[in-house]
């Protein structure tokens, strides 16, 4: 099978996505992807919004100089994997606000046929979790994407919460555990093991 590229994007305001992110780069490499590259979406909040929260002042100062994701990542990737908290159950404005310049990749068809799947989390169990894979899907679907899921499809995916749409993580002011590191590397695996049958 050949081997895909892999752009892991995300966008993290206190670092819970981040890690998942990077935890899906390496696993992405682990799992044969021939380039992966990992990066963040660009932070729009204005200051005096990040300021009230200590945790997001502190995150946004240390990676400020993270490799930012562009347009060009995506129609470089054969795989892309998606990690963004919910925002009421929808996806957050950084995050959406760069899916409103991919208009000239769709309308060109240069991101149909991308293989994409999605991570999130949030403060709370039920806090739209999988609302906002949804709302994730529903771009990709528009790009004439594949979604690919994790379903139910490891016993280690029930213990990281079981959600088929993607790994969903609770955002509690702890890291996420190596239940979720599990899953997370489920997950990619499946991603990139689907990209490379796809890229065949």
């Amino acid at each position: 099978m050949s081997q895909p590229k892999v752009a892991v994007i995300f966008y993290s305001a206190t670092g819970t996505n981040h890690q998942l992110a990077q935890w899906a780069g390496e696993a992405a490499k682990q799992a044969g992807a021939a380039e992966v590259r990992v990066k963040k979406i660009q932070e729009t909040a204005p200051k005096e919004a990040i300021n009230q929260n200590e945790s997001w002042k502190k995150y946004a100062e240390e990676n400020k100089d993270f490799p930012t994701a562009e347009l060009d990542d995506l129609e470089w990737a054969d795989a892309i994997i998606f990690s963004t908290p919910t925002r009421y159950g929808n996806l957050p404005s950084q995050l959406q606000a760069f899916f409103d310049t991919t208009g000239g990749l769709w309308s060109s068809g240069k991101l149909a046929n991308k293989i994409v799947s999605g991570m999130t989390s949030a403060a709370n169990p039920h806090g739209g979790q999988e609302a906002t894979l949804l709302s994730l899907y529903k771009t990709v679907m528009h790009w004439g994407s594949i979604i690919v899921a994790p379903g139910y499809t490891d016993p280690c995916l029930f213990e990281a919460g079981g959600n088929p749409y993607g790994i969903s993580v609770t955002a509690d002011g702890n890291a996420p555990g190596d239940n979720i590191k599990k899953a997370v590397n489920h997950q990619v695996k499946r991603t990139v093991e689907m990209a490379a049958k796809f890229k065949s």
